[in-house]
């Protein structure tokens, strides 16, 4: 609260980002009273410029944004505000203000906690951390892993394929692949965005 700079009419910009896929939802404005509100409420307040008053997101609409999470920006006069969606953001009935239909959001944005969580234990190795036991066993001990989880995916989707397993089997497996995968750079150390730029000179 205290690094937030307000302008001349005492606001500050507020971007609105789901916590769990990355997509910005919304902007709004929040004056003091609104940020003090939604930490303490845990749910998102805003002021209405044109009703010049306080209002909740969702009040009517029961579409509230639950409070996860606030950061401020270098300049002091904008704020990134983490929260839940409950049902669709924007008043049109879309998930985002910023909605594209096209290209619906997978939560890739999640695997930004979960590299933090293993790069945390590669660089502290807490005893008793699967993680920390996977890159303590060195590169084969992981990559033992990878291909035995790349193997089970593929069973697992041709099963899928004959009818035989539930989407969740897949599901499951390619889970355990991608963390295997990426516990896999952290002992390499290799950085995931190293990665995320050669697929990205990938596609043409």
């Amino acid at each position: 609260m205290s690094e937030v700079r307000f302008d001349e009419r005492g606001l500050a910009a507020a971007v609105v980002q789901d916590a769990t896929t990355g997509r910005v939802l919304m902007l709004g404005w929040m004056n003091r009273e609104a940020l003090d509100l939604t930490q303490s409420t845990g749910f998102v307040h805003f002021w209405s410029r044109s009703r010049q008053e306080l209002w909740k997101k969702g009040e009517t609409s029961g579409n509230t944004l639950g409070f996860v999470s606030l950061a401020v920006d270098c300049d002091g006069d904008a704020v990134l505000v983490q929260a839940e969606p409950a049902g669709p953001t924007c008043h049109t009935g879309t998930e985002s203000c910023f909605d594209d239909a096209t290209a619906p959001p997978q939560g890739f944005a999640g695997l930004e906690s979960l590299w933090r969580v293993i790069a945390a234990r590669a660089a502290e190795r807490p005893e008793g951390s699967y993680t920390t036991s996977l890159i303590e066993g060195g590169v084969d001990a992981v990559g033992r892993k990878v291909t035995e989880e790349a193997t089970e995916v593929l069973l697992a989707a041709k099963d899928h394929a004959s009818g035989a397993a539930a989407d969740s089997r897949v599901t499951e497996e390619a889970a355990d692949l991608i963390y295997h995968l990426l516990v896999l750079l952290a002992e390499r150390g290799v950085a995931p965005t190293a990665v995320m730029g050669e697929l990205r000179a990938r596609v043409r």
